[in-house]
């Protein structure tokens, strides 16, 4: 069994990591840190899994009692935190899901934690992965096809909508159930962080493409899901694009090509990527909908704990959508 622990133990991506670890059948959770709850009982903060553990949250960090490490911690803390661990085993691996690895700067050794850009470079001993974000996942799926095969030419526009269980567990003025019931909202364009990963990686598969993501990141009024709708220029009929796209995620097992327009419901509660592609003229329509508590953040390290441990990335994962 893989014993795992987690820090940042009260967050929505650390309840629905446990939603899933607990009911991997290779995984045993040994201890949840949070120091703000320490002591009282998981399920005091994830109410959703009553009667499926009895564990207590702690404020201690067992190293040896653990093969891996979740950080679910906010952004910024993570390497604040693992840097002030001075007797961290050589073997403990370690999935941050978390922004502070994201960027491969040659300032540590994390390895960007897209299964399907770098599954190779996890299944062969890397130990520490940098999860991605979950708007970069989404963006990131619809476009990887293109930027491998060089087919990027121009600016790449993009709006995307997400749930607001990407804004964290912490209350704010625009989390609010009064504000955002019945809402709609755009935030930080041009500018969201997660742009910086999303660039590293398309120009890293497509060095010469020198035309820029233009992202407008919008507020939905849903709980979970992502949906990101991309349009760029490219000169290929889309019966060579839809190919180019099967063939990149052909032996993956999560992201999807469909001719159905897709939706949300398509894939809450799952760790699917499915992408839909439209060609209007010159321009290639992108459609790409994922869960951003589970294959854009808590589902997708637990792909990544599969990949680093050799076992079927699809164990613990098999997950039917919640479309009623």
């Amino acid at each position: 069994m893989i014993r795992a622990g987690i820090i940042g133990g009260a967050g929505y991506t650390a309840g629905e990591l446990l939603r899933l670890l607990l009911h991997h059948p290779d995984v045993e959770v040994v201890w949840v840190h949070s120091e703000s709850n320490a002591g009282n009982p998981v399920t005091a903060v994830h109410q959703g899994l009553i009667g499926d553990t009895d564990l207590r949250f702690t404020d201690r960090t067992d190293w040896d009692a653990i093969d891996v490490l979740f950080c679910c911690t906010p952004h910024g803390k993570t390497r604040s935190f693992l840097e002030g661990e001075t007797n961290l085993p050589e073997t403990l691996r370690i999935v941050d899901l978390s922004a502070d690895y994201r960027i491969e700067d040659g300032t540590h050794d994390f390895v960007y934690g897209l299964p399907e850009l770098n599954r190779k470079r996890m299944v062969r001993g890397a130990r520490h992965v940098a999860n991605p974000g979950c708007f970069a996942t989404a963006i990131q799926l619809a476009l990887l096809p293109l930027a491998k095969n060089g087919m990027l030419k121009g600016d790449i526009h993009i709006t995307a909508i997400t749930g607001s269980t990407g804004a964290g567990v912490k209350p704010s003025a625009t989390t609010h159930y009064s504000w955002r019931n019945d809402n709609v909202s755009i935030y930080k364009p041009f500018r969201h962080q997660h742009l910086a990963e999303i660039m590293q990686t398309l120009r890293g598969l497509q060095p010469g493409y020198d035309g820029e993501a233009l992202f407008i990141p919008m507020r939905g009024c849903f709980s979970r899901g992502i949906m990101a709708v991309i349009y760029t220029e490219v000169d290929a009929p889309l019966e060579e694009i839809r190919q180019r796209y099967e063939e990149c995620y052909d032996d993956h097992s999560f992201t999807f090509v469909t001719d159905k327009e897709p939706d949300l419901k398509d894939v809450v509660n799952t760790n699917k990527c499915i992408i839909h592609l439209q060609k209007e003229g010159n321009l290639l329509l992108i459609t790409s909908v994922i869960d951003n508590l589970v294959k854009g953040a808590s589902g997708q390290a637990v792909h990544n704990m599969n990949l680093l441990f050799g076992l079927s990335e699809k164990i613990g994962l098999q997950l039917k959508g919640s479309a009623f």
